[in-house]
This record gives structure tokens, sequence and C-alpha cells, in this order.
């Protein structure tokens, strides 16, 4: 699963749940760690997301397209669904 911006509040709490929920896939997270808000934050948070082995980090930006492109060729994604509510 390809999840963007990564490292920011929605995005590692998305990241830390679909790898405790779901141990074998493969999670690949990318964010630019700009300074929109206190990076030292992002970069606490990229830390414990890197306890996760399923949990694959990319520095860059979305709108990069040769990145894009090259995870894409690397990892062939497969969708297969959504997480449940949690109760």
């Amino acid at each position: 699963m390809l999840v963007t911006g990564a490292v920011g509040f929605i995005g590692a709490n998305l990241v830390k749940r679909i790898c405790e929920e779901i141990p074998s896939a493969q999670v690949v997270g990318i964010d630019n760690l700009n300074d929109y808000y206190d990076v030292a934050l992002k970069e606490y948070r990229l830390k414990e997301l890197e306890k996760y082995p399923p949990f694959t980090f990319l520095r860059g930006n979305i709108a990069d397209k040769p990145l894009i492109f090259e995870i894409f060729r690397k990892y062939r994604p497969v969708v297969r669904g959504i997480l449940p509510p949690k109760d």
C-alpha cells in the first residue's frame, strides 16, 4: 500500500494501523518532510514507524512524476480492499 504524507498526523496513524492489523501488507510511505509544521515531530513519527517491518519509507514529493513511476514499477501495488472500522 502506498501512503502519501506518511509521517504527517493522519498518514502516520494510517501506516501504524495497517502495519498492526495487516502484518503481511507491504506499506510504502512517501513524505517530503516539509517544514509546514515542526519537522522534529515528523522525524519522531518516522522513527516510530520504522519499527514496523512491513514499512518502507521514501523521502520525496508526490508531485515528482519520475519518483512515483519508479515506486509503482518497483513495488507493483495491488489493491485488495479497505480496513474495517475499529471497534
